[in-house]
């Protein structure tokens, strides 16, 4: 679970874990957009959500068991995972578009605008970790498609 949870191990890179968490996503996001489309990933983002959240709340238990209290472990990246999917979700499968939800993710992710910011602040879970992600992707999302109807970008 500690795997799963830390993103493959990317979580416990040093500095800025979530950035690489989010960047560790990229590519399976690209395989599964490219293998089963938008839906596909969108339904992947889901499935991610889920399993993050039982991986996040044994992972903090863990750490509870070893006395460390953190309600929210840096290292726990797969909460990116899945907000940086459901960003990508309403994205074609292209580079530059790719990298706009990239950092449209980071930004709402790291900004936390209501209602991520009080589930980030009152929900200490695995329930909490991964749904202000799940926020921050969706106000990504909704950024990054407007950007695609008002561009013109299929």
């Amino acid at each position: 679970m500690a795997l799963l949870a830390t993103w493959f191990g990317s979580g416990l890179l040093p500095w800025a874990p979530g950035t690489w968490g989010s960047l560790c996503a990229l590519p399976f996001a690209a395989l599964l957009h490219y293998k089963f489309n938008e839906i596909g990933l969108a339904v992947a983002a889901v499935i991610v959500f889920v399993i993050g959240w039982l991986a996040s709340n044994v992972y903090i238990e863990a750490n509870r068991a070893a006395e460390i209290d953190d309600a929210d472990p840096k290292a726990i990246v797969v909460d990116e995972v899945a907000g940086q999917w459901l960003t990508l979700a309403v994205a074609p499968l292209d580079p530059m578009m790719f990298a706009l939800g990239f950092v449209l993710f980071r930004f709402f992710d790291i900004v936390k605008p209501w209602p991520a910011n009080m589930i980030d602040k009152d929900i200490k879970s695995g329930l909490g970790i991964m749904l202000d992600d799940i926020v921050a992707g969706i106000y990504a999302s909704a950024v990054l498609l407007l950007i695609r109807i008002f561009s013109g970008v299929n």
